[in-house]
Parts: structure tokens; sequence; C-alpha cells
């Protein structure tokens, strides 16, 4: 039995003797009300349970309405509870996915959802419980009926309706709004939930979280495919949109050996349902310029609705696709090329990104010419290249072409990189575009406001903008000015520097100093730091010639000289492994190995502080080989470096 009693007498609960085994929940803001309440319940013989909701973001606009409960509140309740001797349950974070890192800040929102439970009992001293927040088809139904009551906007689809619902900045329009909670996971527990994957879902099933029924447990390929099959066929009659299902190892300690790519579990893999399919009119086809100079055509379609979303513009990928063409010179359907003025069909691949299935040449117009790409950039104008190999063709001016210039400054403030609040793709292309207060390139940001204080017409006397917003901006701008090395390499929109690349960098190098150095030395392709840069497990030659001329004497390297100089370019820091053996050291694995996957031995290797190379050099500290082993293993001998086999690779790890 449960009743929020925060600020009710204890007569009016109407017991003279507690009921057996009866639980009363107390809603502790840290005051004096409810810490006399949940202490005579406690000493009449009442199982207590204190539960404070924390509030996060706008908690004090919140707090003079008389919500609850600020930090200190929830010490002071904490405090109570302690003395009394009864648990005292936080929901401390609601947080989104975001970009596998760091995620929006929900928690206020989290509060109001029915389905998200206050207070756990049973529960470890610290869980954090990872699902989906949704909106089924009935509940949607009923929120557009009330939307167009009230004169708004209806929502397109249960899922942009949710997203938009779960962001809201007052929780009490998300309290309107009919969200659910399913959950399908966990990340961070004080103690372990259950023997395997299942046994834990369905531990947070007992502990009041919403899971998917079917769920289920398979013991071969065939009842996968053949859940799989069930639950499509039922999809309809589901009353929620699911676009396949997840395939999981069961097995906890498999899924500790697998581990993790950048973003994804290597022990989980969604199997889609076919797309659903859709024709319509292409209309036009537009060529974008990508950061890097990738020219990227784009088709612009009449408006057509493609699993209850509207779709008008689809990718068209490369010129070969447009000629009908895969990457081996195969045709890729039927009616060979596309062309301006056909009717194509459309499908959202993964339920997300808009592609052209199919093309209908029986309604083609007479007349109708092959599309031909350009070979002059839309931007600059310049002369483009296909190197051989290559799908893509470019724009190679890279220091002057506009449209690589704003694409770079984009991707230099996206969420994976910089993340400045207020300054999104809009507004980049409105101060590139600027006389008075231009950004040109990434340095150029941080002068912002220096630059603003000399003009005489202030950014916030801008129309649009205002004192808060500009405000408001110079400020995440400032916060920004320290950044991980990790961020700050990918921020640069180097060739072939991804987000994973940019992690070894700066997994090898550590500290800036170190890694511009060795990108100076590294000019000269016969120095010792070119051949390191090679040998970095999971670089290559593209790579490493992109960062050289990228480092080179000259325009670009000016520029990243110009920005370091307004940052604070934090040192990477490894894992803490002080009492492991290969802390620090550098490891080389070569020939096959029987009993892991090189990709599971390298992650072995760097959870225990190690560095992983490609190649074996001076600078190599162990060879580990299996069989196979061929030119590593003379020059680890000619270097009278040490050489494991893979029984005594796995005895020195312990494992």
């Amino acid at each position: 039995m449960a009743f929020d009693i925060s600020n009710k007498k204890l007569n009016s609960l109407g017991f003279d003797k507690p009921p057996a085994e009866t639980t009363v929940v107390v809603a502790m803001s840290g005051g004096v009300d409810s810490s006399v309440v949940a202490a005579s319940l406690s000493e009449q013989g009442y199982k207590v349970i204190g539960i404070t909701l924390q509030l996060y973001d706008h908690g004090q606009a919140l707090a003079k309405k008389g919500a609850c409960c600020a930090g200190q509140d929830i010490q002071d309740a904490r405090r109570v509870a302690n003395m009394m001797n009864f648990p005292h349950y936080v929901l401390v974070y609601g947080a989104t996915r975001g970009d596998g890192e760091v995620g929006e800040n929900v928690t206020n929102n989290a509060h109001v959802i029915p389905s998200i439970p206050q207070f756990l009992e049973g529960a470890p001293e610290t869980l954090e419980v990872r699902g989906e927040i949704y909106m089924d088809h009935s509940d949607f139904g009923i929120l557009n009926e009330l939307q167009l009551e009230s004169g708004l906007k209806v929502f397109s689809n249960p899922r942009n309706a949710a997203a938009g619902s779960l962001r809201q900045l007052d929780p009490s329009i998300t309290k309107e709004r009919p969200l659910k909670f399913m959950a399908y996971a966990w990340g961070l527990s004080s103690t372990p939930l259950g023997a395997s994957h299942y046994d834990s879902v369905k531990f947070l099933e007992r502990l009041g979280f919403e899971v998917n029924p079917l769920t289920k447990v398979c013991h071969s390929v065939e009842q996968l495919i053949g859940h799989y099959k069930n639950i499509e066929r039922s999809r309809s009659s589901l009353g929620y949109d699911i676009d396949g299902v997840v395939y999981k190892i069961n097995d906890l300690k498999f899924q500790e050996r697998l581990g993790f790519r950048s973003t994804t579990p290597r022990w989980a893999i969604a199997h889609k349902f076919a797309a659903e399919l859709a024709w319509t009119k292409l209309q036009a086809i537009e060529i974008q310029v990508g950061r890097t100079g990738a020219m990227s055509p784009v088709a612009r379609l009449s408006p057509v609705t493609v699993g209850g979303v509207v779709v008008s513009n689809a990718t068209l990928h490369n010129e070969d696709y447009i000629s009908g063409l895969d990457s081996k010179g195969k045709n890729l359907r039927s009616g060979g090329d596309i062309r301006i003025g056909d009717l194509v069909q459309v499908y959202r691949a993964g339920d997300v990104i808009p592609k052209i299935a199919e093309i209908d040449v029986s309604n083609r117009e007479k007349g109708s010419l092959p599309y031909i790409f350009p070979l002059k950039c839309p931007s600059c104008g310049s002369i483009t290249k296909r190197e051989v190999g290559d799908a893509v063709r470019r724009c190679n001016e890279f220091l002057t072409c506009p449209a690589q210039k704003i694409e770079r400054l984009k991707h230099f403030v996206g969420k994976a990189t910089f993340d400045i609040d207020g300054l999104g793709a809009k507004q980049v292309e409105m101060f590139f575009n600027d006389e008075k207060l231009r950004i040109k390139e990434p340095a150029d940001i941080f002068t912002l406001e220096l630059r603003d204080q000399n003009n005489l017409t202030k950014l916030k006397e801008r129309p649009g903008i205002g004192k808060k917003s500009a405000t408001n901006l110079f400020d995440a701008i400032k916060k920004k000015k320290t950044i991980e090395l990790s961020r700050f390499i990918f921020s640069l929109g180097i060739r072939h520097v991804g987000e994973n690349v940019a992690k070894f960098l700066a997994r090898h190098f550590l500290t800036w100093s170190k890694f511009v150095q060795a990108m100076s030395i590294a000019q000269n392709s016969e120095s010792q730091e070119y051949l390191d840069l090679v040998a970095i497990d999971g670089i290559g030659i593209a790579v490493v010639n992109s960062l050289v001329s990228a480092f080179g004497v000259g325009k670009e390297r000016n520029n990243i000289d110009r920005l370091v100089k307004h940052l604070v370019l934090l040192d990477e820091i490894l894992p803490d492994n002080d009492t492991s053996s290969l802390s620090g050291k550098t490891l080389v694995f070569t020939g096959t190995l029987e009993k892991m996957s090189r990709s599971e031995a390298k992650s072995l290797a760097e959870n225990l502080g190690a560095k992983v190379s490609g190649a074996v050099s001076a600078k190599t500290d162990l060879v580990i080989a299996g069989p196979g082993a061929g030119s590593k293993i003379k020059k680890a001998e000619e270097l009278e470096i040490e050489v494991l086999d893979e029984t005594a690779w796995l005895n020195l790890i312990g494992k």
C-alpha cells in the first residue's frame, strides 16, 4: 500500500495499527513535515520507503511554483532516512541516447511518465535502466484529435510525437502527452541483475518496468528467423510502431568478451523488416557538396507518404547509382538509369533514410534524356575529379570552396565535436554570409564576442536575435573552449579521419603537443614518425597522407594553429590500470589467434592500458604471435623484443 502523504496529517490515514507488511511511500523533500511523517510511521511499525524527485535545468523555475527538489533537499531527506534506518530512493537522471556518450537531460520529464516507476523496491543501490519512450497508435490518434480541437498542428507519426514530447521544456506539457516507457537493457549497476541477459530483463520487469512480452530466448538460427517472421506477421496488430527485431547474445560473459564498437555492441544485431514502398515523380536532381568535397546527388520528389512520414527528398549516392550501376559495374535495377521526370519507387531504409528502389520506364516521358553528372562544382565552379577506385566525384578546392567551408563549420560545431548550443546549421550559414560578423573558419567562432563588441550594431540588436540569445551564444562558446583531444582531432574535418580514427590517434599520442610534433616531422615520408603513424592499428596510408597534407606548411595548417590558440586541449586519459603490467606498453599482434578474435585481443589490451600497433618497431614492448606469423617475428627477434604465444598472452592477462 502506498500513499503520498508529504503534506498530510497522520490521523488522516485512519489507521490505529498498521496492517501486516504495509509499505508506505513517503515523498520526502527534506523539510520538517515529510521528515516527521516518515519518522512517525516508521516508529508505528510501517515499512517506510522515502522517495525524492530531483529536478534539473529549469528546476529553479519549478521550485518557485512549489515543486521539489534541489540538491540540498535530497541530501537532507537522505540524512533523515539514514537516521531512521529506512531506504531512500532518488530518480537521479533521465537522459536520451544522444551520440552514444552524451545525451540530452530529460530528468524532469521522466518524472511525469507513468510507466517509469518512481521508486524501485529490491533494486541495486545504483541502477541505470535503458529503454524506449514510445506512443501507441490509439493514444497517438487521441492526441492528434486534441491538437485539432485546440487549433494546434497535428503530429506526422507517433515516433516524432514521442520524441518532441520528451524534449519539452515544460514537464507539464510532457505530462499531458500519452508517453510510455519500455525497458530493454541496463547500463551501470552496482550489483548484477541476473545470470543472463534474459534473466536481467525479467528482473527489470519485477521492479515494475514494462518490458516487451515478445522477448524470447532462441536456441538456433531457425528459431530466430521463425520468431522474426511471427513478429512481422503480427506487426500491424501490435499497437505501436516497430521496424524490426534485435538479436542479442544471452550469455553475459560472451557479451563482455565481444565488447563494443564505437557506439554499438558487437553482441547485438538488428534484423529490419522489409521497407514500405511508394511511387512518386522525380522533379529534379540537386548536387550537394560535402565537407571533404564529395558531390552527393539528391532527388527532389513530389511529396509522398512512406511509412507514415512525408518524403520529398531521397539520396542518389553517386553518379554510378544514377546510371543504374553498382560499385562493380553491374546493373542495380531493371529500369536502368534514373532521369528527371521519372516515376520512381521510394522506400525508407531502416524506416529512416529515403532511397529509390526502382523506376517505371513504361511511364517515362518521350524525349527524356539521361542525366549528365556535372563536371564543375556547383558552389565554386572548379573542375571536379574522380579518383581511380573512388565512387565519388570531388571538388578539390578544399580551402576556397564556399560549400565545403560551410559544411566543415557545421561539422565543427556538431554533436560529436564541439556541440555549441545555439550555433547550429542555420546559424553557421548566417554567420558565414554575414559581412560584419563573419565566421569563415573555426577560429572566428572564438573571437565572435570580441568582434561584436567592436561593431556599431551589436548582435543583440539584430531582428530575431535579442539580448538573451546573443548572451547565451557567447556563454556557450566560452564553455566549449576546453575539449578532449579525440573530439578536437575529429572536429578538424580532415578527410579519412573519422571518429574512430581520431580516437586511435588520441590514444597513441595522448597529448596535442606530441601529436602535432609528430605531424610536422612526418612530412618526411622516410622519417620514423611517418612509419610509426602507418603502424598505428586501424590507420592506413590514406589516413596518414591526409594528416600529413593537413599539417603541412600552408593555409590549412595556419588555420589549425590559429584555432588552437583559443582552446584548452585535454590530454587523453588511458584506462586506469596501475596494477596492470601492460599499462602504457605498446603491443603488436601477428599471425592467427585461435582462442579469440584479433579485435577482442586488441580490446582486452587497450582495457588494460596498453597501446596496440600494427607494426614492430623499436618502440614495441611485446609481440603476441599466433600460427602463420612471419616477418614481424623476425623483426622482433632482431630488436630483441619479447615474443609470446597466445596461451602465454592469456596467462599474462589472467584469462
